[in-house]
């Protein structure tokens, strides 16, 4: 059986499937079937409460793995993305990494503040808010980047991901919110980059432990993925708000972190501008943001520094955020690819080959000057 090799043929599979999965799961737990609770009864299951038995709520291994594992799953996999995020990178790769990391995050960040000044931050236009918009805007899929500049770009244009790699986790998505207003403390900073920042520091320390922990990148998404989704109803997924609001969050995504990035390489002095039209996706790792930045809303709550009300109105949202980063994921995981095509088209049309590297007119010119001497 080719499982796997099935889940991928779906944009973002394994990150959607695994997520709906644990939706499906979880709507059937809650709506109590009577035999499946005399069921867990017979077998010895503590009850949720009086007469009441969910095999999500079994306890043990099982019940820490697949329903209350969200935070612990993320947290590991942030450790292992921090890991691979590289300083030792050269200067064309650094520059256009500072380049794409610079615009893609100031693109989501600075639409999702104009979002929250013209409608209801936590649940305006589309059921939108500033939390989904940063969270999808910001965190672009490295893998399908690789790929594309891979086949598209050049050897710098690839190199770039090294810095690529700050965008995952939360953390821009929480200095966006604190720009707008949300008070989250320094200890809620700490909480959430902490796992990122060790795990980046044993990773630029020692190779090995940098190939060691790769594999969690990937491995670990369909894991915290199931999580997320066994905390949801099923039939969230049809709900208009989240299907039209991740919909035109994919777009969003797609067109304005791409004209953002192409600008800047332009200013910047970049020909080829395949990069940005290959960062112009959702990561199917930012689906876990909205957990985590209600995890911080907590903490901040319970530090005084933000009343419970405004807290509970992150882990209100945080479900339909999820869902709505989810269907974006998808959407700019079709999107994306045809955009680098269709731009690649474009640029040869101007006489731009992007799979070359870009030399200063300058260094061409010492080069002729030397092969004449010869």
């Amino acid at each position: 059986m080719r499982i796997k090799q099935t889940i991928e043929k779906v944009p973002g599979g394994l990150m959607v499937i695994p997520l709906m999965l644990g939706a499906l799961f979880n709507t059937i737990d809650q709506l109590h079937i009577p035999f499946i609770m005399n069921f867990l009864k017979s077998i010895g299951v503590s009850p949720v409460e009086e007469g009441i038995y969910e095999f999500m709520k079994i306890g043990g291994f099982s019940e820490a793995l697949f329903k209350t594992g969200t935070l612990t799953l993320i947290g590991l996999f942030l450790f292992c993305a921090g890991s691979q995020m590289n300083l030792r990178v050269g200067g064309k790769a650094l520059k256009k990494g500072i380049l794409l990391t610079g615009s893609k995050c100031l693109t989501g960040i600075a639409f999702g503040i104009l979002f929250g000044m013209f409608f209801d931050p936590m649940n305006g236009l589309l059921g939108l808010s500033t939390l989904a918009i940063i969270a999808a805007m910001t965190n672009g899929n490295e893998g399908m980047y690789a790929v594309l500049t891979g086949q598209y770009g050049n050897r710098s244009d690839v190199g770039a991901i090294s810095v690529l790699t700050l965008n995952d986790g939360p953390f821009f998505t929480m200095l966006a919110l604190g720009m707008v207003g949300v008070n989250f403390p320094l200890i809620a900073f700490i909480a959430v980059l902490l796992p990122i920042a060790l795990g980046m520091l044993l990773g630029n320390l020692d190779e090995d432990i940098r190939e060691f922990l790769k594999p969690g990148e990937t491995l670990l998404v369909p894991f915290f993925a199931f999580c997320l989704g066994a905390g949801m109803n099923f039939m969230s997924f049809f709900n208009p708000e989240a299907v039209w609001g991740g919909l035109a969050l994919g777009f969003a995504t797609v067109i304005f972190t791409a004209l953002t990035g192409i600008l800047v390489y332009r200013l910047f002095g970049e020909k080829s501008t395949i990069g940005p039209v290959a960062e112009a996706s959702t990561a199917g790792n930012a689906v876990g943001t909205p957990a985590a930045i209600a995890a911080a809303a907590s903490v901040a709550a319970g530090a005084g520094l933000m009343t419970v009300e405004k807290a509970q109105g992150f882990q209100e949202i945080a479900n339909l955020a999820t869902i709505q980063i989810s269907i974006s994921t998808i959407t700019t995981s079709i999107l994306c690819p045809i955009a680098v095509i269709l731009w690649d088209k474009y640029q040869r049309s101007k006489g731009i080959d992007g799979r070359l590297e870009d030399i200063p007119s300058k260094k061409i010119k010492i080069s002729a000057e030397l092969e004449q001497e010869s």
